[in-house]
């Protein structure tokens, strides 16, 4: 607020899960490698939707993957370019 935004709302929270109360969502962006894609997220796409996050092991190999949720509910993976995230990490007790 202190800058000027209005359309912005800050929610802490366990990653992984997504934020259901307001899915599904046309796009998810993902800051941090975890080693497959959380299932919720897949779950709180729309159909055509679209899931960026980097896949890969901590420290080690990973890929920017682009993840496409069909208009049928079908998953299409494809890798976009080689890269390193921080690891994405889970809260206690999830």
């Amino acid at each position: 607020r202190r800058i000027g935004y209005r359309n912005v709302e800050v929610i802490q929270g366990d990653g992984y899960l997504g934020w259901p109360p307001l899915a599904p969502y046309d796009a998810i962006l993902v800051t941090a490698a975890a080693p497959e894609i959380p299932p919720p997220l897949i779950r709180q796409l729309k159909a055509d939707g679209r899931l960026v996050m980097p896949i890969g092991t901590p420290g080690g190999a990973q890929e920017l993957v682009l993840i496409e949720k069909t208009a049928h509910e079908a998953i299409r993976t494809t890798p976009v370019l080689p890269v390193r995230f921080v690891p994405f990490t889970r809260l206690p007790d999830h």
